[in-house]
């Protein structure tokens, strides 16, 4: 909006600190190129407008603002004589967009001295070439770091990530190939002892007496309830003293296979009773390896049901074949992330879900949201390690109001105050150098606050920090966005 014009003066503008070493042709030509125009209280420019003016307030009272999400939030409120907003980039012409990146109001009267954005350019770079050239260099070398920073930073996630998956497929990839090779030579001897007993005087009762056997054996395998280590021994103990003392040889050997089956004194005298007491041994000896090949065929299923369950958390957090945006449940994203994440968190860390199961899906770009769930577990375990490497991770989901909350707490030093107001700042880092870049927690603000109008705040005492996301249920589609 426009104010009331107003006359220039040479001294008066000579007398704000921006211009005070300024000769009076200099300030002449200010006064001829620019204006002083009264404002009444109220709005002066919008944030994202074309930026066409340059303002130096002489009197009254300013209010800067910031847009987030759908709030306007209050940066700056000052009266402090000379200090200045608007086209501030102007030097830069078209090879950035000149637009304004706050808002400005007026609370009481207040004269501004306005300078077009194109006078305040030329100016800039006539007076002014060497520091024209010192801001250029400035602003876009700072933009180039941040950005080639910020690739870094994803690939180094990346990195760590693709070594940990990798480790932890490894685990239950290996287990699976240890079993094949192992259930191979099970069922190999398995054949032996069954042409072994097929070879012997049995009556074709016994022998299907026996096969009615290994089927109900197979079928406890299945359904073998969980001993203590001290429950387990005294069963094998008195396994292995009922097996000697039937004749059975090595029986301390069957024992720990049978009870780990969930087989006791009391079911192999029921196999006594019914194949006699002749081909008991070769009877025990068959139902061994029924037992063995059990449990095998269970650890491969095990092993391979925890590969499948990797490679979905890897599609999950990565969202292939996803659209970006879309309604999705935090806990799956979550669970993914702390999947993908288990290998760097590591055993003496507890991880703790307190989740509300109740909440509904909120609408999101999945796959950003899973980089910043990543950020601020690894901020986390980044802080309970550096206090011993001992402590607990908490993950929390809530409603609050009509957002959903997504805390992340840590037992960690906590974030000290003197520097929490800075913690969200591009390049900030606590960490030691090279361990860090600061961007991490600049990339969560812009993710939660830019792209998903959330808020991220934080609260932290010694061995309690709590980063929180606040996301809300309904938002604007990137089609209706634009």
């Amino acid at each position: 909006m426009s104010g009331q014009p107003m006359p220039c003066s040479p001294p008066e503008i000579g007398s704000l600190f921006l211009f005070e070493k300024l000769d009076p042709e200099q300030l002449a030509r200010l006064c001829g190129e620019g204006r002083v125009e009264l404002f009444p209280p109220g709005p002066v420019y919008a944030e994202g407008d074309p930026a066409t003016c340059f303002y130096v307030m002489i009197e009254g009272t300013v209010v800067l603002s910031r847009r987030v999400g759908t709030d306007d939030v209050e940066v700056n409120r000052t009266s402090q004589r000379g200090v200045y907003a608007g086209a501030m980039q102007a030097y830069l012409g078209d090879r950035v967009r000149q637009a304004y990146n706050n808002s400005m109001r007026v609370t009481e009267p207040t004269r501004f001295f306005v300078l077009p954005a194109d006078s305040f350019a030329a100016i800039m770079h006539e007076w002014f070439p060497m520091a024209t050239h010192l801001l250029e260099g400035l602003f876009f070398g700072s933009k180039n770091i941040q950005a080639a920073i910020g690739q870094r930073e994803r690939l180094l996630a990346l990195g760590s990530l693709s070594a940990g998956l990798t480790h932890e497929l490894n685990n239950p990839a290996a287990a699976a190939v240890r079993a094949t090779a192992t259930l191979r030579e099970r069922v190999a001897k398995m054949r032996r002892k069954l042409a072994i007993i097929a070879e012997g005087p049995f009556s074709r009762e016994v022998l299907a007496r026996l096969m009615e056997l290994q089927e109900r054996t197979a079928e406890r395998v299945a359904k073998a309830p969980a001993l203590s280590p001290l429950e387990a021994t005294d069963r094998e103990d008195a396994l292995a003293d009922w097996l000697d003392d039937q004749g059975v040889e090595h029986g301390w050997q069957l024992a720990p296979t049978f009870v780990q089956a969930g087989l006791d004194v009391d079911w192999l005298e029921q196999v006594a009773a019914a194949v006699g007491e002749e081909i008991l041994p070769n009877a025990a000896g068959w139902l061994n390896y029924t037992v063995e090949t059990e449990l095998l065929m269970n650890e491969i299923e095990d092993s391979t049901t925890r590969i499948s369950h990797l490679v979905d958390a890897a599609k999950q957090y990565s969202q292939l074949d996803r659209a970006p945006f879309r309604v999705v449940d935090v806990h799956e994203l979550l669970d993914s992330t702390l999947l993908m994440l288990s290998g760097k968190i590591g055993p003496r860390i507890e991880v703790v879900k307190e989740y509300d199961r109740t909440l509904p899906e909120v609408p999101a770009y999945p796959a950003e949201l899973n980089q910043v769930w990543t950020n601020l577990i690894d901020n986390a375990v980044s802080a309970i390690n550096s206090a011993g490497g001992q402590g607990t991770l908490t993950v929390r989901t809530a409603l609050d109001h009509e957002r959903v909350l997504v805390e992340f707490r840590d037992t960690g030093p906590g974030i000290a105050p003197e520097i929490r107001g800075r913690i969200f700042d591009p390049f900030f880092t606590t960490k030691p150098v090279g361990e860090g870049t600061g961007l991490g927690l600049d990339i969560s603000w812009r993710i939660v606050v830019n792209k998903h109008h959330g808020t991220l705040q934080v609260d932290s005492v010694p061995g309690d920090t709590r980063l929180q996301v606040l996301l809300p249920l309904t938002t604007e589609t990137p089609e209706e966005t634009a």
